[in-house]
């Protein structure tokens, strides 16, 4: 007997473009401009054009299965390059241009681009890291560039003389589609290579209610970068659904994103917890309101009790908390929308799709008791199993990477992460955690941001000192600092010193750069 079938139906992300400019042609793709007028596109006018980038790469020598690297902001031209690299079935190596230029052109090395399309006013930066690499051509966007060379042309002027627009499709779903280095904060960049399964079923997952759950009614604001793990997938959630999406280009203080919310309608944006930091202290400073603005979704860093309490006060927007990493492509979990139960340091459940589990040091799984701190594991369908480049996986036996992260899990299984196993500071053998102790910190209203590292001590091994940037306009002495910390940890736990700082440093993702504390303050 014949058991019947189902159409095969590819999951390539060329589909989530295609959907887009056939159900939701007028749907808009919104780039904020320098003089105040924001640029904007449909997605059948996208598309069109994207297919016609593809046109301009094959006629440079790239077909399936090649690597093409970016260097460029989150705006329309940008867009446009990820679906033509995608949709052509090579994979798009996002260069992030706020890490060193000798991690840059490690990076393009290992990735062994041909191509490297870069935004204008960073094409200096792509000359000084295309040398010694397998880049033929750079192709310009975003502006005329000042200089250039043999290898430079503008990705415009060639799409110019193309009028036939390339096929999509017709490659493996498990082909690569992106390629995404770690941000280094807390060791060397390795290099994950996201499939278009994965990215597909990511998507999806992010489509859910209680995730992200965009609709067509929906403007979203992506300030998280294009370059740092795929701008947490909206490109590609929001035309699945139709959804406006708004591009903040290279501005992301918060005069450009008041303007930009209040100009475009944005309902829901999306980045680290700095950023919104500077929306708020803009507003308090200048005044104005952002009406149309009902969530903000906030990662990459924890999020300070008082800073979501100022956020949520003074935009009218609720707060959804996640967690993630480059490795989970990078959505692990998220609270729900408006969960009258959530709190700063709460990172939500995981969605279907992904799965966590603690373990003790050694990898054992720990009891399936909750509020038990463990090593945190998670596996799915998302998540990276072997790093680009590394012959070993990145996986134990069962299929479970190992974060790196110390977490709890609470009796409505949300995840609470208490900090980095390798931020963990030995002091007379026993061992101090940092993440708890800048918890209790970054309570206090005064305090915008807080770190705790190690300090090499010839008697204790290492023992902690504390990094604080404070608020404008506000003091805290010593004594009102640590108070706080004397009721909720032990003793040997206090900060050996506190270093005042106007700003802490930040990595190019947002996180406060542990590696750059220590190298400066640890010795």
């Amino acid at each position: 007997m014949n058991d019947g079938a189902m159409q095969p139906y590819s999951l390539t992300l060329d589909k989530f473009l295609d959907h887009a400019a056939k159900w939701h042609p007028d749907a808009q793709v919104v780039t904020a401009g320098g003089d105040g007028a924001n640029a904007r596109i449909g997605y059948a006018g996208l598309r069109s054009r994207a297919r016609r980038i593809s046109s301009v790469l094959a006629g440079l020598g790239i077909s399936a299965g090649d690597r093409v690297a970016t260097l460029a902001w989150n705006t329309q031209a940008h867009v446009e390059a990820w679906y033509a690299i995608m949709g052509m079935g090579a994979a798009c190596h996002t260069l992030n241009p706020r890490v060193t230029a000798e991690q840059s052109g490690a990076m393009l090395a290992q990735s062994g681009a041909r191509v490297l399309i870069v935004a204008a006013d960073l094409l200096p930066m792509a000359l000084g890291i295309a040398g010694g690499t397998a880049v033929e051509h750079i192709l310009t966007i975003d502006g005329v560039p000042d200089g250039a060379s043999d290898l430079v042309g503008s990705l415009e002027t060639l799409l110019g003389a193309v009028e036939q627009e390339a096929a999509w499709g017709g490659f493996d779903e498990m082909s690569a589609s992106g390629l995404c280095f770690t941000s280094g904060t807390t060791g060397a960049p390795k290099g994950v290579t996201y499939t278009h399964r994965s990215t597909y079923l990511h998507t999806t997952r992010l489509l859910q209610a209680d995730v992200v759950g965009l609709t067509a009614a929906d403007a979203v604001l992506a300030v998280v970068p294009m370059f740092h793990a795929n701008a947490w997938g909206l490109p590609f959630a929001a035309p699945a659904v139709g959804a406006k999406l708004v591009l903040p280009g290279r501005a992301a203080n918060g005069a450009s994103l008041a303007r930009l919310i209040r100009d475009e309608g944005v309902t829901v944006a999306a980045g680290v917890p700095t950023v919104w930091l500077g929306l708020v202290e803009h507003l308090e400073a200048h005044g104005g309101e952002v009406p149309s603005l009902n969530r903000i979704l906030v990662g990459g860093a924890p999020m300070p009790q008082a800073l979501m309490r100022r956020i949520e006060e003074r935009l009218g927007a609720s707060v959804q908390t996640s967690w993630g990493m480059t490795e989970l492509s990078p959505l692990g979990t998220m609270s729900p929308p408006d969960d009258p139960h959530r709190q700063p340091f709460l990172s939500g459940r995981p969605a279907v799709g992904v799965d966590l589990l603690l373990t003790d040091a050694e990898g054992r799984a720990l009891p399936q008791q909750r509020d038990v701190e463990g090593h945190l594991r998670v596996r799915g369908a998302a998540v990276v199993e072997r790093y680009l480049g590394h012959d070993e996986p990145a996986t134990d036996a069962d299929g479970w990477f190992d974060t790196g992260d110390l977490a709890r899990i609470d009796a409505r299984g949300n995840l609470m992460i208490t900090g980095r196993a390798k931020d963990l500071i030995k002091s007379g053998g026993e061992w101090i955690n940092p993440a708890e102790i800048e918890a209790i910190v970054t309570g206090l209203p005064q305090v915008s941001l807080a770190a705790v590292v190690g300090r090499a001590d010839p008697k204790w091994g290492e023992r902690p000192i504390l990094l604080v940037e404070l608020r404008q306009n506000e003091e805290l002495s010593d004594e009102e600092l640590l108070n706080p910390l004397r009721a909720r940890v032990a003793s040997w736990w206090i900060p050996d010193e506190i270093v005042r700082l106007p700003r802490l440093p930040t990595a190019s993702t947002g996180k406060v750069d542990k590696l750059r504390l220590r190298a400066q303050y640890g010795q």
